[in-house]
Order: structure tokens, then C-alpha cells, then sequence
């Protein structure tokens, strides 16, 4: 889930429930705003954790200069090229290779809402530039102050499967970034109103979401398998060839065409959470084009797949450990007088939510999964701590109205049933690309005791992470390019210690692996670092992206 989408997410279900009371916790999508998944957060009870990419290869296209002349563009319309293929397909721009996108004139009109939006075209495939293209969809905020612009400042606010365009709306950018940028968010081709993947019906992801994320006999491990065949299946009828074009390389190559589109030589860009393996990514393809770049909660793409699983889980509990410590410190903690004896409890809890679902208001019931993803929602920001006091103790009395609306808010499911965004679908589309993983089934169970010793809360869940990329049925059109981006000028890359999605040493790790990686750190709780409430982290990004010195190496906040 993204990362501050999740604090919007949370504090805006958890209120709904406050104002409402719990026999409205069915109302589910009072607040429109995107809630998609983390880098590595689990969205379902299959989630793939960010595993470790090739290291090998170099990119095949280079990027034109910013004085390459333009033509004029086929406006993107729905496919008719193939029955059963995403809206957005089409023959691209005129010209040959893949300069025509580079070349392609864009045309902003104004949004619904506000601001100026566009589609871009970039190839399908970028080995065959002149084969079928597929749209991106952008929308920018034109900077404040005219006069004194410095170019356009590209936003990603993570995912894999996260929405740049929702991004705009709740990013909090300091004006004096806002003044000097026009900040454009995109949709990542896969994602939301680009060209999307598209892999189950609204009634099969609540199926999917809710479905066992611990089984534990063989009659729930051939469930849980079947689960994920049905999930695949769909994805590979419904997405067609998009489904090997959804990786991050792509993604950062479709960047690069759009940094042209808006007519600026070099890249100013802001990515969290996932959005800085984009990001990373990016300079590493193009080392020359960046400018000011900015890594908030950073994913590493270097780190061993198997490791990253662990870690994600024990990032998770390292999280509530800290929030056990607040809830036994306010008093009257409903699940004990010390933290053990809290973490104990709520390792029961799911339990008893496996063997019997709780009932809630709307008639669904909260199943272990959805109590899973209940839970975790809060621990991405303090400030919603005290909602996951209020769903426990709900849930601790037979009732799992609020640990639902959170579950909810994270899947972006609506009142109707329907959801908002495809962040669940993409999720696993990109991941498995990106980190291709080959665990058996046998191999997976007899690494379980390693999980839980890392992760006695979340490990019995997370042992089955790498089952889904390890069962993928497409691999990824290219390779990872050398993530030392030498010759990039500084990059930010920030990293909070006690961070639930992207564990602080990942941070720390992609300082190192960047040759110009500068690391700056917060001390504190919750995912990613800038807008969270320290002024000295805010300070030192809104002083880097307006004026272009970097804080210091290493860095405490």
C-alpha cells in the first residue's frame, strides 16, 4: 500500500466507524482515495514479497535529446486490435522506432477535478518500438509561480500498482515545491486508467482477498493453490501481451518519454516506497537525465528474494512491537498488561478468526485474511494506533466490523462491492516480473520455522509469500541494468528505522549500491519519511528539490 495513502486510508475508515458507529462499517468507501499496496506489503493472502532482480544487461533504447522535434499523435483509444484486450492498445504515434515517442506532441486539457491531463503513448515492447503501443495516462498541477519554474517533478507514490494521477490529491507537497514544479503523476502502464491489467472479477477478488493466508493441511494448501491458479489464469485471459510489459524496467523507460513529453531535459523526480525502485531504476538506465531525485522508504533491488520475504515480515513485526509498547502504556490494552503477552494474544486471535470468521454488520464475514490486512493498515502510521486499539478490542468481543473497513480501505474495495483500482491485480503482475522466484512447494513448508522465528506474529502468513512469483506463468521482456548509476548526480535516498513495508536497512543498502546515493534517516515509526511530521526530514527534501544541495550523507532526523 502506498504510503500515504495508507494513513489517508486508515484514519478515514476508522473515523467512518467513529462518526458512524459500527453498524455503518458496510459503508466502506466514504473516502474515494487510493489505498493500493506496498512495495512488499501483502495485499492478499498470496502476496509476493520484492525479491532480487538481475543484475546483468544494459538498456536497448537510448533517449533523444530535448530538442527533438515533435509530430503530431493518434489520440489513445480503446483496442480494437485483438477481442478481450485492455483499453488502450493502438497504433502509437506516426514514425518509425522509438523515436516516434519520443517525437509524439502531447495535448494537456483540463481535468475533471482540476489541473491538465493527457495520454502518452509508449511501445508495448520495447524491443519492437514499432509494434503495438499502449497508453499512459498523466495528469499535472502547473507550478504556482511561473516565473520562477524549474521544470516538471515526476511523483510516484508506490505499489507496485499505485496511482501517480490519485497521488496529486493527497502527496502534501510543500508549497515551495509547488511553486517552482509543475507536479505531474502518472499512472504506471498496468495501472488504474493507463492500460490496465485486469485478472479477476469483483466477486473473485473478494475471493482472493479473503482467502486463507495460512493453510494448514493439505486440503487448505490445495485450496490455497487453486486460489492462485484462478488468479493467474485470469490474468493471462483478460491482460493479454500486457501481462510481460508490466515490469519496472518498463516503467522506467516509459519515464524517460514522458520527462520528453513535458519538454525537460534532465528529471526531477519524488518516489516512495516502491515508487523508488522506479525511481532507482530509472537512473540506472539513464544516468545522464537525472536531476534532483528523492527516495522515500526505498525498496533495494539488490536484496536476495528469500531475505526479503524474512525481512518484510520481520519489518511488520518489528512495527507492532512499538505498537504493543503504546497500547499497554495507554492502559487498559485489550490484548494484555505487557507486550509478549499482547503479541501472544493476537497470534490467538488469528487463530480463532481462522477456525470461525467473525460476523460484522454488512454480512460478510472478517476472515483470517481480511483480520490480517485489518491489522497491518494501522501500523503504517502512529497516528492511527489508537483505530488498532479500537478493531482489536472490537474483534477480541466477537465482532469484526473495523478490522473490515480497514481491510477495505487497503484493497480499495467500495460500498457497492466494486473496487476502485486494480493496485491488488498489478501488484503480483509487476512483482513477479520484476523477481522471478523458484521455491517448491516442499521447499516453502520446510522454511516455515524460519519465518516464524523472525516473525512470530506475521511469519506463519509470510512463509507462503514466495509461492506466488515462484508460480508466475510469464517472465519479463528484459533484464536489470546496473544499479550503480554511475555518473548520476545526487540522490536522496531516505529511510525511516522503524518503518512496517520497506525496512530501514533497505534504505540503507540502496545509499550504498547508487555510486551517488546520499542517505538521509528518520528516527521514528511508520512508512516512509516525508510528511510525517518531522520538520527536519521535510526540511532537508524541500530544501534539496528547490535548490538542488543535498542534505548531508547519513543524516539523522
Amino acid at each position: 500500500m502506498t504510503a500515504h495513502a495508507l494513513r489517508r486510508a486508515a484514519a478515514a475508515a476508522a473515523a467512518a466507524v467513529l462518526m458512524t458507529g459500527c453498524a455503518a462499517a458496510q459503508d466502506i468507501a466514504s473516502d474515494p482515495g487510493p489505498a493500493t499496496p506496498s512495495t512488499t506489503a501483502p495485499t492478499t493472502s498470496l502476496p509476493p514479497p520484492t525479491t532480487e532482480p538481475p543484475t546483468t544487461g544494459s538498456p536497448t533504447t537510448g533517449s533523444p535529446t530535448s530538442e527533438s522535434p515533435t509530430t503530431e499523435a493518434t489520440p489513445p483509444t480503446p483496442t480494437d486490435l485483438t477481442p478481450g484486450l485492455p483499453e488502450g492498445f493502438g497504433d502509437g504515434p506516426p514514425g518509425t522506432g522509438v523515436q516516434r515517442f519520443y517525437q509524439q506532441q502531447v495535448m494537456w486539457s483540463e481535468c475533471d477535478g482540476g489541473g491538465e491531463c493527457a495520454d502518452i503513448w509508449v511501445p508495448l515492447d520495447y524491443a519492437d518500438p514499432d509494434g503495438p503501443a499502449i497508453t499512459i495516462k498523466a495528469k499535472r498541477e502547473p507550478a504556482g509561480d511561473p516565473g520562477k519554474r524549474l521544470g516538471s517533478l515526476l511523483i510516484n507514490p508506490g505499489g507496485p500498482g499505485g496511482s501517480g494521477i490519485d497521488y496529486l490529491d493527497y502527496a502534501g507537497f510543500d508549497s515551495s515545491i509547488t511553486d517552482v514544479y509543475d507536479i505531474v503523476g502518472f499512472d504506471p502502464r498496468g495501472v488504474a486508467r493507463s492500460t490496465p491489467v485486469d485478472c479477476l472479477s469483483d466477486e473473485q477478488l473478494d475471493a482472493y482477498v479473503a482467502a486463507d493466508p495460512t493453510p494448514d493441511d493439505a486440503g487448505e494448501v490445495d485450496q490455497f493453490q487453486q486460489t492462485w491458479s484462478t488468479y493467474t489464469d485470469g490474468c493471462l485471459q483478460n491482460s493479454g501481451p500486457l501481462l510481460e510489459h508490466v515490469s519496472t524496467v518498463e516503467v522506467a523507460r516509459d519515464m524517460d518519454i514522458i520527462r520528453e513529453v513535458v519538454r525537460d531535459k534532465s528529471l526531477h523526480y519524488f518516489g516512495a516506497s516502491y515508487g523508488t525502485y522506479i525511481g532507482a531504476t530509472y537512473a540506472a538506465l539513464f544516468p545522464e537525465n537525472v536531476d534532483r531525485m528523492v527516495l522515500d522508504g526505498a525498496v533495494d533491488p539488490l536484496a536476495d528474494p528469500h531475505d526479503t520475504a524474512i525481512n518484510q515480515a520481520a519489518g511488520f513485526d518489528t512495527a507492532l512491537t512499538a505498537y504493543l509498547g503504546y497500547c499497554v502504556d495507554q492502559g487498559s490494552c485489550p490484548l494484555g498488561d505487557n507486550v509478549d503477552d499482547a503479541r501472544q494474544r493476537l497470534i490467538q486471535l488469528f487463530k480463532e478468526i481462522d477456525a470461525s470468521p467473525l460476523p460484522t454488520s454488512s454480512g460478510r464475514e472478517l476472515t483470517e485474511g481480511l483480520a490480517f490486512l485489518g491489522v497491518i493498515v494501522p501500523l503504517y502510521s502512529r497516528d492511527t494506533w489508537s483505530y488498532e486499539t479500537n478493531a482489536l478490542e472490537e474483534a477480541l468481543n466477537g465482532t469484526g466490523d473495523t478490522l473490515l473497513l480497514l481491510a477495505d480501505a487497503y484493497a480499495e474495495r467500495q460500498a457497492d462491492g466494486s473496487y476502485a483500482n486494480n493496485g491488488i491485480e498489478v501488484q503480483s503482475a509487476v512483482n513477479c516480473l520484476d523477481h522471478p522466484e523458484n521455491e517448491s512447494l516442499s521447499e516453502i513448508e520446510a522454511g516455515g520455522e524460519e519465518f516464524i522465528s523472525q516473525s512470530p506474529t506475521f511469519g506463519q502468513a509470510a512463509m507462503w509469500w514466495p509461492y506466488a512469483c515462484s508460480n508466475w506463468p510469464v517472465t519479463a521482456a528484459e533484464p536489470h541494468p546496473d544499479y550503480s548509476a554511475k555518473g548520476a548526480p545526487p540522490i536522496v535516498v531516505v529511510g525511516t528505522t522503524r518503518d512496517p513495508a520497506t525496512p530501514y536497512e533497505q534504505s540503507v543498502k540502496l545509499a550504498k549500491e547508487l555510486d551517488s546515493g546520499v542517505l538521509l534517516s528518520r528516527d521514528g515509526d511508520g512508512h516512509t519519511a516525508y510528511g510525517a511530521g518531522n520538520a527536519c526530514i521535510d526540511d532537508a527534501i524541500n530544501t534539496y528539490l528547490v535548490t538542488g544541495k543535498p542534505p548531508a550523507d547519513k543524516t539523522t532526523c
